[in-house]
């Protein structure tokens, strides 16, 4: 059954940096679209970075620069390194996988950017 886990969330202080990832099991990961999504409170979900099977990446304009996808096909997972974090990225993070008709996501993992 597919299966995805993210980790690497928590508290950070402004000018902060995380690294999520999210461990995917029970599909074949290197040809499914791999994105991050968040969720701020009171808002809707939002694309924050993709990568397609072919390692090409894209972001949102509110992340570019500062955020990096990147994907280990060896380990089954993908990863967001966040640097600059700022006070309005809090939100949950959520892993997103779809290859066809198949549209996974993962439970989530929150970051809080405070000081």
């Amino acid at each position: 059954q597919a299966q995805f886990v993210e980790s690497g969330g928590g508290l950070v202080q402004p000018g902060g940096s995380l690294r999520l990832s999210c461990a995917a099991s029970g599909i074949s990961f290197r040809i499914y679209f791999m994105g991050w999504y968040r969720q701020a409170p009171g808002k809707q979900r939002e694309l924050v970075a993709s990568i397609d099977s072919g390692g090409r990446t894209n972001y949102a304009d509110s992340v570019k620069g500062r955020f990096t996808i990147s994907r280990d096909n060896a380990k089954n997972t993908v990863y967001l390194q966040m640097n600059s974090l700022r006070p309005d990225d809090t939100a949950v993070y959520y892993c997103n996988g779809r290859f066809g008709l198949n549209d996974r996501w993962g439970q989530g993992t929150q970051v809080t950017v405070s000081s």
